[in-house]
Order: structure tokens, then C-alpha cells, then sequence
């Protein structure tokens, strides 16, 4: 599987950080009132209808401090969270902010006696895609209401419209992240109807809400607002001028609604616009002569950089990353001196990087990230701006030369530098003078020899990632890593040897993979208190799994340890119900024993892959209550007997892959399991993306936001064993290969109509071959060769126009060959 970090210039943090401080109120200052019965008492049935799953990142469960009994159990008031009014001791604001809190809210839920609450603050959980509840309406003192990113779905209730005391509300970011799909709507009521009577908003944030409609004309009578934010709602029509013109607008931000229109009116000379985030071009930015920001990212953008924006001399910020915008980058740039922050990346710019940007010198952040930019870059440019600590140029076709010696090389400070794919041969030796360095990558070089010995002297307290991985690294590492916050370590595709070195208890990321480690895995790696990614595949390690690696799936969410030596058992992972674990692969070791039963508990597991052991078990008809299992290879161990029926026809519901083959299964084809594999029946008219499970982490301080890993597994497909080290989403797999099914082809595979692949090759099947296996009109590859089929080949089979391999040889076929 593919690690593929994704790393945003770290503005997009301050930005949002920068929207926070208007967003979100002040901390709550505890009182000392003390509580009224009833209200403690909701409080407490509140907490108990959730879960607390305490995975997530920076998540801060407020809520277990709430006790029924012990020292302030009576006084409420004095709980994480809670704020009470002063004279009356009525609890007035709740503030459950990335809570941990897992679970659903109905309109019946104790939350909704708080009748005095004026600020509720639910951001940042996860609500399990329930619908936020009708009940919302009985708290009509509200002022404040927060449900940002707390998976909620469905329509929004048209009761909020009535809590007509709403100063700011924020239902933002309620999407689905793993399929990136907006699953709250806005449709009945609508935008209009929603907004009417909240005129007194202050602050409004909808975005990644489906809308889907006109924005309308009456947001000009809302003088109150300051902040305005409709990112991606679906919006169409043409945006009303005079919402620009609104008294008190500071911050708007209506990017990605591709089908909206609109032009900018001619702006009052005080306007107090600062940040402008339209992602469309209006005509007249020209004569915006006052803006500091221009957000034009994430849209699609062709051409040049317009000359105009040259007279735009008081820019401090200029983004126009994620476009298709060409040509090169213009010189005059350079003019633009109060410039802090450019972020031209991911465009197709070609050509040199100028030498003129060097001239401003105020920039902080300099992002060139994936382009088409080439030729020689001398890096002693930059070591002349004293400000420059954010410096990202990889995935271009450059070629960066650093010399070494240069006097300004030790006043530089970077805390952000970003050379992968810039054709480096050696480590750079500037580094050694670096002590600020909180982010270094340097991957898919041709950096060369051992890592220096001063690299790990580098940065000792504010290193928090590093990725030097597709080198050719050689030589060992420290024992253990010296960097006490380091948070992502990414050393894959080297030529590393040694032990593995263990890393900090911050550690988040870690991977190793595909280098010549040897030795045990040292227990000091269930010491991280959030452990997300661990791969250590395709090294010589040796010994057993650490028993303590059942205990990180509460937080782990990948977990490889393919192609080592490791002997035992696998230990009890999921051992309990709050587990994140999404891929498991532990296949081509030396496992022995059974599958652990706690598998059962790993509800997000998306693949498990334990091929080429030495298990001994049962099939494991356990796992098929895991709702979002997709791929199961178990292929070439001892599974043994015969596969029984599921208990209900719902097991398994989202499997597209599984390969049973090389094991000592019996009886009939288990045509049961056959019938409730959904996943495989419908042909995915999808696009061609890759089957993958798509991490998402927000780490303010390195601007992580997601990790993609796609599913890399070895099977057997149109007869040749190979190795995917990318699956597409559409793609489905049967091989059922090497056991000793008997009896006939069931027809329940004629329900399959979505397989690519089906292999029964090698049993003791009997019969004829189905003529219904001519409707799986997708099917690619039937290898139905060394069994005792009999009879002819239907003429039907002539109807599969993609098969590229049909296998039905050393059977008791007659007949013409179709």
C-alpha cells in the first residue's frame, strides 16, 4: 500500500485560526453558582448516551470529569464545559468542543431540558451521521451554536430558523471524509427560509452544506454580519453585489460553488473587506486597492497571472495554488515587497524560478509545490531573506544546487522546508545549522551514503516530521530517536540496516518499510499515546508481534507488517469495540495459530490481509458482521473444513475482494455467502480511482491534513501471480483456487454481474458449466481448469467481451470450442 502524505503550506492554519477567533467564544469562565438537580442530572444521562472514544486527534474528553458521585459531583457548575449564570446558577453554555464524544442525539435526549442555555459547542465529534434533532428549536435563548465537523446528515431541521436570538452559527464541514461527500443539506427548508428571521447573525458558516440554490437578496439587510462563509455548498445563480457592500464584512468566502456567478460592485473607499475568498475572477479586483489577501485556490483557473495584479501593492498574502494556471512566473512579483505569504503550487507553471523573489523581503512562505518549473536553482537565493521560514519547491523537474560554505547559510532559519523530487545528491549541509526545524522533506531523491551524524542533533525539541523515504540511504539509525515531539517519521524505500529506532511517544506516523531492518520489534512501541500509521513491511525482522500491539487499535488505523520473519500467534487485536483500525496486513511471515475472534470488534476494518502463514483455523464467518470489510486474503495457509451458511443474508455487504486459495476448505461452494456479497452484483460506473483509505489528520503545527493508502495485496489474476501495489475502486475478485470444493457451480453467481475476476480452478467440481456465467458481461478472467466438469462449453460464454483469460482445461469437456 502507497503511503501519500499530504501536506498543505501551513497559511491554510493560520487562516482557519484566524476564523476561529471570531467563531468561537471566548473560554468559558467557570463559576461558582451552584447548580440546580434537574440540570445535573441531564447532564449526566447526556454524557451516558455516549461512547467516549478518546482516538481522535487533540481530542480532550471534558465529560469523564462529570461524576455522579465525589468532591464538586453536586455543583455542576464547577464540570469541564459546563458555564452557569452567575445570580440564578442555570447552566447557560455548554462547551463539548472535540469532546470524544461517539453516538447519536434524538429529540428526546436530556440535552434539551437545558432550556436556559444561551452557547452550546458540539464541534468536532462524531455523531454517527444521525440528523441533528427538531429539539434544537426548544433552546430558543441561544445566541451561540456550534455543530461543525460532528458528522451530522440529512436535513437541516427548520427549527433552528426560529432561534431568533442567533448571533453565530456554525454547521460547517459535516461531510463524509472518507468519500469527501456533503451529507447535510439544506433543502426544505431552504437557505431563504433558514435565514429570514436570523437577522441579527453575526457570523455564519454553512460550508460544505448541500444548498444547492440562489443566494438570496435580503443577506444585504444582515448589517450585523462580519463573517460569512458558503465554501462549497452547491450554490448557483448570480451572488448579490450588495452583499459585498454589507457595513461590517470583514471575511467572505463563497469558493467552489462552480456554478455561481457574480462581479464585484464599485466598493465604498473605507470598505472594511480584508479577506476575499471568491475562487471566481471578477473583473474588478483591479481596483480593490486596499486588499491585503487574495484567496483564488482550489478552482480552475488556465492561463497566466494576471499583469494587473502588480498594482496591488498592499498585498500581504497572495494564494493561488490548486489551478491550471501556466506560463512563467512573472518577475514583477518581486515589486510586490509587503508580500508574506505566496502560494503558487500545484499549477502548471514552467520555466525558471525567478531570482527576483528574492527582492521581497517580507515573505515568510514561498510554496511552488507541483509544477512544471525546471532548470537549475540556486538556493543561495534564499539565505538573503531573513524572513523566509516556509519554503516548499518539490515536485517539479528542478534541479537545486547548495552550495556549501555560504556566509548566510547560518542566519536562515527555516521551520518548514520541502525539497522532495528536486534531483538533491547529498544530504544539505545548511541543515546542520538549523535548530527551528519543525518540517524537512526530502523524499523521491538521489541522495546517496549514510544519514550524517549531525542530522540527528538537528532541531532536538521542534522537529515534528521528517520523510527522507525514496533514497538510497544506507548505513544504521540511533537506537532510539532524539526528537522528543516528532510526530511523523517516513524512512521507506532505502537501504537502511539495523534495529528499528524507537521514536517519542508523540510519534503519529511511522514508517519504515521496504529496507533491510533486522531484529525484534521492542515493546517501547506501544508506549505513543496516538500511534495512527505503523508500516514496517518488506524488511528481515524477526521474533514475535508485541502482545501490546492488541492495545494500539484503539487508535491505530494502519497497521503493516507484511514480507518479515515474525513467528507466533497474532495477537488479541480490537480486543475491545473503540477501534480504528482500517487495514491489517500481515501477510508472507511465519504466523501460526488462529485468527484472533476480537477481530469481530474492528467495525472500521476495511482489509485484512494474513496470506502466506501458517495459520491453522475455520473460515472466519465471525467477520462477516464488519460492515465495511472489503477485501479479506487468507490464501495459501491451513483454513480447513467446510463453509458453513451465514446467519442472515447481510454478512459481508461490502467484500469485493476475497482469495481463499492454497487452503484445505471442503464441501460445497458456499453459494450462501455467494447471495450476500452486494458489493459484487452491481457493475460501479464510477470513475477509475484507486481503492483506498483515505486517513484524515489535521496536525496544526506541520499542516497535515490527510494520509492516502491504497490497497497493495499479491494474487493470482488471469493466471499470473502478481503483486497490485494499487487496486481500482471497481474492481472485484473470487478465488476460490487449490481447496477441495465438490459438487456443481452454484447459480447464485449469476447475481455477481460486477465480478472482474473468478477463479475455481484446481478443486473437484462437477457438472456442467452454467450458461449463466455469460451475464457477468464485465468479467475479465474464468479459470475453471483441473476440476470434473463435464459437458460443453455454452455457447452464452461468447457474450463476455472483456475476458482476456478463459482457463477450462484438464476437465471432461465435448464439444466445439465457442
Amino acid at each position: 500500500m502507497g503511503l501519500s502524505l499530504c501536506l498543505v503550506p501551513i497559511f491554510c492554519v493560520f487562516l482557519k485560526l484566524l476564523v476561529l477567533h471570531i467563531v468561537v467564544p471566548k473560554n468559558i469562565t467557570f463559576v461558582q453558582s451552584f447548580c440546580h438537580d434537574n440540570e445535573r442530572s441531564s447532564l449526566l444521562e447526556f454524557k451516558e448516551s455516549f461512547l467516549i472514544n478518546k482516538s481522535g486527534s487533540l481530542c480532550d474528553p471534558k465529560v469523564l470529569q462529570w461524576k455522579s458521585l465525589g468532591v464538586n459531583a453536586s455543583n455542576c457548575c464547577s464540570w469541564d464545559g459546563v458555564q452557569c449564570d452567575e445570580e440564578t446558577g442555570r447552566v447557560i453554555g455548554l462547551d463539548l468542543s472535540r469532546g470524544c464524544l461517539f453516538g447519536s442525539i434524538n429529540s428526546n435526549s436530556t440535552l434539551f431540558n437545558l432550556v436556559h442555555l444561551q452557547r452550546l459547542n458540539l464541534a468536532g465529534n462524531n455523531f454517527n451521521y444521525s440528523e441533528i434533532p427538531f429539539a434544537i428549536g426548544k433552546l430558543s435563548g441561544l445566541t451561540y451554536l456550534n455543530l461543525s465537523r460532528s458528522s451530522f446528515r440529512g436535513q437541516i431541521p427548520k427549527e433552528i430558523s426560529h432561534l431568533f436570538k442567533l448571533s453565530q452559527l456554525d454547521l460547517s464541514f459535516n461531510y463524509n471524509e472518507n468519500v469527501e461527500q456533503k451529507v447535510l443539506e439544506l433543502k426544505n427548508p431552504n437557505l431563504s427560509s433558514l435565514l429570514q428571521n436570523l437577522t441579527g447573525l453575526e457570523v455564519l458558516d454553512l460550508s460544505y452544506v448541500n444548498i444547492s440554490s440562489i443566494v438570496p437578496n435580503f443577506l444585504s439587510n444582515f448589517t450585523s454580519l462580519t463573517s460569512l462563509f458558503l465554501l462549497n455548498c452547491g450554490l448557483h445563480g448570480e451572488f448579490p453585489a450588495t452583499t459585498f457592500q454589507l457595513p461590517n464584512l470583514r471575511y467572505l468566502d463563497v469558493g467552489s460553488n462552480r456554478n455561481l456567478k457574480g462581479y464585484l460592485p464599485e466598493f465604498k473607499h473605507k470598505s472594511p473587506l480584508k479577506e476575499l475568498i471568491l475562487r471566481f475572477v471578477p473583473s474588478s479586483l483591479g481596483k480593490l486597492a486596499q486588499l491585503t489577501t487574495i484567496h483564488l485556490g482550489h478552482n480552475n483557473f488556465v492561463g497566466r497571472i494576471p499583469s494587473s495584479l502588480q498594482n496591488l501593492t498592499q498585498l500581504t498574502s497572495l494564494y493561488l495554488f490548486s489551478n491550471h494556471m501556466t506560463g512563467p512566473i512573472p518577475p514583477w512579483l518581486g515589486n510586490l515587497t509587503k508580500l508574506n505569504t505566496l502560494l503558487l503550487g500545484h499549477n502548471q507553471f514552467y520555466g525558471l524560478v525567478p531570482q527576483s523573489l528574492s527582492d521581497i523581503i517580507n515573505l515568510e512562505t514561498l510554496y511552488l509545490r507541483a509544477n512544471n518549473l525546471s532548470g537549475i536553482l540556486k538556493f543561495d537565493m534564499f539565505f538573503g531573506m531573513k524572513f523566509l521560514t516556509n519554503l516548499t519547491l518539490g515536485e517539479n523537474s528542478l534541479s537545486v544546487f547548495i552550495m556549501k560554505g555560504n556566509k548566510n547559510a547560518t542566519s536562515s532559519k527555516f521551520k518548514r522546508l520541502e525539497l522532495g523530487s528536486c534531483n538533491l545528491n547529498t544530504f544539505p549541509d545548511f541543515l546542520r545549522h538549523q535548530n527551528e526545524l519543525e518540517v524537512l522533506v526530502l523524499h523521491n531523491n538521489k541522495i546517496r551514503g549514510e544519514i550524517p551524524e549531525w542530522m540527528w542533533n538537528t532541531s532536538i525539541d521542534t522537529f515534528r516530521l521528517l520523510n527522507i523515504a525514496n533514497n538510497f540511504l544506507t548505513g544504521s539509525q540511533p537506537a532510539i530517536l532524539p526528537w522528543v515531539n516528532l510526530q511523523v517519521y517516513v524512512v521507506s524505500f532505502n537501504m537502511l540496516q539495523g534495529v528499528l529506532p524507537i521514536p517519542p511517544p508523540s510519534i503519529l506516523i511511522y514508517n519504515a518499510s521496504n529496507n533491510m531492518l533486522s531484529g525484534e520489534i521492542s515493546p517501547m512501541f506501544c508506549n505513543p499515546s496516538y500511534l495512527y500509521f505503523l508500516d514496517m513491511s518488506d524488511n528481515t525482522l524477526t521474533g514475535t508481534i508485541p502482545k501490546c500491539f492488541g492495545n494500539l487499535s484503539y487508535s491505530l488505523d494502519v497497521l503493516r507488517l507484511r514480507n518479515n520473519f515474525f513467528q507466533g500467534t497474532i495477537p488479541k487485536i480490537c480486543s475491545n469495540s473503540a477501534s480504528n483500525l482500517r487495514i491489517i496486513d500481515l501477510s508472507y511471515n511465519k504466523l501460526q495459530g488462529k485468527l484472533p475472534r476480537t477481530l469481530s470488534n474492528c467495525m472500521m476494518l476495511e482489509g485484512i490481509v494474513v496470506s502466506n502463514n501458517q495459520l491453522r483455523d475455520v473460515f472466519p464467518s465471525w467477520l462477516g458482521s464488519l460492515p465495511v470489510l472489503k477485501i479479506l486474503i487468507l490464501q495459501h495457509n491451513g483454513f480447513y473444513g467446510v463453509i458453513g451458511q451465514p446467519q442472515n443474508y447481510l454478512e459481508f455487504p461490502k467484500l469485493q475482494v476475497i482469495d481463499i486459495s492454497f487452503n484445505n476448505f471442503t464441501g460445497k461452494l458456499p453459494s450462501d455467502y455467494i447471495f450476500s456479497w452486494n458489493a459484487m452484483k452491481d457493475i460501479n460506473p464510477s470513475p477509475l480511482t484507486y481503492l483506498s483509505v483515505m486517513l484524515n489528520y489535521t496536525f496544526a503545527e506541520i499542516g497535515l491534513t490527510h494520509v492516502e493508502n491504497r490497497y497493495a495485496i499479491t494474487i493470482t489474476s488471469k493466471g499470473v501471480k502478481r503483486y497490485y501495489g494499487a487496486i481500482l475502486d471497481i474492481f472485484t475478485f473470487i478465488d476460490m483456487l487449490s481447496n477441495r470444493f465438490e459438487g456443481e457451480i452454484s447459480e447464485l453467481f449469476v447475481n455477481l454481474k460486477g465480478l472482474y475476476s473468478l477463479n475455481l480452478s484446481n478443486n473437484i467440481l462437477t457438472g456442467c458449466i452454467p450458461s449463466f456465467l455469460g451475464n457477468l458481461t464485465v468479467l475479465e478472467s474464468l479459470d475453471l481448469s483441473q476440476n470434473k466438469l463435464s459437458g460443453q462449453i455454452p455457447q452464452q460464454l461468447k457474450e463476455l467481451g472483456f475476458l482476456e483469460r478463459f482457463n477450462v482445461s484438464h476437465n471432461n469437456l465435448t464439444g466445439p470450442i465457442p
